[in-house]
């Protein structure tokens, strides 16, 4: 007969003590907490300040990591428009591709 290992391995079941976690990020829920181009700290377009801002990091990291990706791959400079295009103004004005389609949408 096999001896019966149940007892000494701990679930996660209900009551069994055991919190279980759940592996994916909660989503923000204020608006202070959303992804948005900075006005405070803004160099260019705010892209940089934004992100460190909603990773709540130091802008200089993100500036930094812009620059080493531009230096090898070239890779900063659509990342960097991309987030121009897509990521909305602090102030809770729409980016600037929701402005472009709003605009066709118009026409």
């Amino acid at each position: 007969m096999e001896p019966d290992t149940s007892a000494s391995m701990p679930s996660d079941g209900p009551g069994s003590g055991h919190a279980a976690r759940d592996p994916r990020p909660t989503p923000p829920t204020s608006d202070e907490n959303r992804l948005h181009r900075c006005h405070k700290g803004r160099m260019l377009a705010g892209v940089a300040a934004g992100l460190a801002d909603y990773f709540d990091i130091d802008p200089t990291l993100v500036r930094i990591g812009f620059v080493g990706l531009a230096l090898f791959g070239g890779l900063a400079v659509p990342l960097y428009l991309a987030g121009w295009l897509l990521i909305p103004e602090q102030d809770g004005s729409p980016s600037v591709a929701e402005e472009l389609l709003a605009r066709e949408r118009v026409r």
